[in-house]
């Protein structure tokens, strides 16, 4: 299938180019960095940027997606489920 946008250079701001399935973990990485988490079942979503950082998301209702560079998401803490990694 052709892909009109192949000779574009992927961005930040553009659209993922691909996703994962997430399970969250306090010792292991994700399979990569991600650019955003898409939640499908709403809940407390806890996870580590890039940076090393750690956030706790409160409320994330089903259906949203966390703008943010994380390569782990938290099992302790994280009642989310559904939780899919874009790339």
């Amino acid at each position: 299938m052709p892909d009109r946008f192949s000779a574009n250079a992927p961005s930040l701001s553009g659209p993922a180019s691909h996703v994962f399935s997430v399970t969250p973990s306090d010792a292991a990485d994700l399979t990569e960095a991600v650019r955003a988490l898409y939640v499908g079942s709403g809940g407390t979503v806890s996870l580590r940027t890039v940076s090393g950082a750690t956030a706790t998301f409160l409320s994330v209702a089903a259906g949203s997606i966390l703008p943010v560079r994380a390569d782990r998401v938290l099992q302790t803490g994280t009642t989310a489920t559904d939780i899919v990694g874009l790339v």
